[in-house]
């Protein structure tokens, strides 16, 4: 099996940004403790991070050429705003897994709604990091 984990906008700075709220690991422990998680499961993790709305519409397309299994996505702010992104995952039709390291659904009213959830099959918030392992054992068990 090999999943794509894609992350959004100013995930690359976990452990500066609003420790209060996202904790005070490091998107590199973040990686870490996804790839390792990953490999006790026989599962191929390829991450990407990007600031960038382009960048990650691209990633999820080039997911579809490289017959990728399942995406996890943190679209981070991109989340409340990018239609681009829905259209990129319906697009190309791979099971995906939302996951949000705070709860967005406790939060302020503007990132309650999530456009890249609407293409997901399941959505993970409000755990940390674990998250993420919790949309791998999901994926795994399709």
């Amino acid at each position: 099996m090999h999943i794509l984990v894609i992350n959004g906008p100013n995930l690359n700075m976990l452990g500066i940004r609003e420790p209060n709220i996202y904790g005070s690991n490091s998107y590199e422990n973040l990686c870490s403790i996804i790839l390792d998680y990953a490999a006790e499961k026989g599962v191929e993790a390829q991450l990407f991070q990007s600031n960038h709305e382009g960048a990650i519409v691209d990633a999820i397309h080039e997911a579809y050429r490289d017959e990728v299994d399942g995406i996890i996505i943190n679209p981070a702010a991109y989340t409340h705003t990018s239609i681009a992104i829905l259209d990129a995952l319906k697009a190309v039709a791979i099971p995906a897994v939302e996951v949000h390291i705070s709860d967005i659904s406790t939060r302020e009213s503007f990132r309650q709604m999530s456009y890249a959830g609407m293409a997901c099959e399941k959505s993970f918030v409000g755990l940390g990091f674990d998250g993420y392992l919790r949309a791998i054992d999901y994926l795994i068990g399709k």
